[in-house]
């Protein structure tokens, strides 16, 4: 979906629910106070600060780095790797044509 960064705040802060809609509600003025502007990159780094930790992220890292197939199936292999690449800020659509 083609939309602006402010837009795009404003599309995942309403699907957010209970007490990430109230930390939201709460933090919202603050970030709005030096520039009046909440980007995507502010909230998602705001809102993985919050609810995912650099440590766990850190973690999910490494088991994206170890990962092996071992006893799973190819689909859940691919399922699981999909999943964990999130974690790994170097491993891109570029990257990964470039391993081919």
């Amino acid at each position: 979906m083609q939309c602006s960064e402010v837009q795009k705040v404003h599309f995942g802060t309403h699907m957010l629910a209970e007490e990430a809609d109230d930390w939201w509600v709460s933090v919202l003025p603050i970030l709005e106070n030096g520039s009046g502007v909440v980007t995507w990159a502010v909230f998602r780094r705001e809102f993985l600060n919050r609810y995912f930790p650099e440590d766990v992220r850190g973690k999910k890292e490494i088991e994206f780095l170890e990962l092996k197939q071992g006893d799973m199936s190819v689909t859940e292999y691919a399922a699981k790797f999909v999943e964990l690449a999130k974690f790994y800020p170097l491993y891109t659509a570029e990257t990964a044509e470039f391993s081919k």
